[in-house]
């Protein structure tokens, strides 16, 4: 009996041991096959234009695809039934989407920033009621730092689904809002000499290209000039106080009277 068992393993045993073998190689060249796809493709990555960030997602996505099939073929050399484990997976992979569904939303929708590049790290942008420098681009989120120095992280799907201001032009420059109001007895070929000045006489103030000044609206009790010159990003609150503050001692210097927000009274704007 005992001869019989061990004639039947002897028999399972060579019967198997050729489809075992070939499982092997499969394995080892299939591996080996992949990593050489792989490296192909992160070289051709580095030759493409895509985001850093998004360059080791996919070529991680791609090893895992290639790796699965290569498994899956070595199992059907050994005789298992695939088509019950791909039909497994599948039905892990629907389960686990259906838990990370608004995860993969925002993955997919990280995806498109990254490819489509509507903004990217150092931007000055503005997403719904939040504005700041881009810190960040990730899979799943963007991170921004405001004006307040806080970090602000937006999930990509409410991102891209929100309208989105890039402030931030080629040149690595944007362009500032500022308002002033004078009071409607005044010049205003006068007002903007003045400011045209205050702003020559800043350090973070771009000369080229030309700050724009214009009437924006007329108020109640002032008229409110647009004053909108040019910054490079990282000087962008430099650049912002700075402006202001020059517009402001120039005024209280050439003793221009606005409008206060408490009445139509006109006072001293002081230096």
């Amino acid at each position: 009996m005992l001869e019989e068992k061990l004639s039947g393993l002897l028999d399972a045993i060579i019967s198997w041991s050729p489809k075992f073998v070939g499982a092997i190689l499969v394995l080892f060249i299939g591996f080996w096959i992949a990593n050489k796809v792989i490296n192909l493709i992160r070289v051709s990555f580095e030759k493409t234009s895509l985001s850093e960030e998004i360059k080791p997602f996919l070529i991680s996505l791609i090893s895992a695809v290639i790796k699965i099939a290569v498994v899956l073929i070595a199992a059907g050399i050994l005789g298992v039934e695939t088509s019950s484990f791909v039909a497994m997976l599948a039905a892990v992979g629907f389960a686990v989407g259906m838990a990370l569904q608004g995860s993969l939303g925002h993955i997919a929708a990280g995806i498109l920033i990254l490819v489509f590049k509507p903004y990217k790290v150092g931007d000055f942008i503005t997403i719904g009621d939040h504005k700041g420098f881009v810190t960040g681009v990730q899979i799943i989120n963007t991170m921004l730092r405001t004006l307040d120095n806080e970090t602000v992280i937006i999930p990509n799907g409410t991102a891209i689904s929100d309208v989105i201001v890039n402030s931030t032009d080629d040149d690595g420059m944007t362009r500032l809002n500022i308002e002033v109001y004078m009071p409607y007895e005044e010049q205003y070929s006068k007002i903007e000499g003045i400011i045209q000045t205050a702003l020559d006489n800043c350090q973070y103030v771009q000369k080229e290209p030309a700050p724009l000044i214009g009437i924006g609206t007329f108020d109640t009790h002032s008229i409110v000039v647009d004053v909108k010159p040019y910054a490079l990003v990282e000087d962008y609150e430099n650049a912002y106080f700075e402006a202001t503050q020059a517009i402001k001692y120039a005024m209280g210097a050439h003793n221009i009277k606005v409008a206060y927000s408490e009445g139509v009274e006109l006072g001293p704007i002081g230096a």
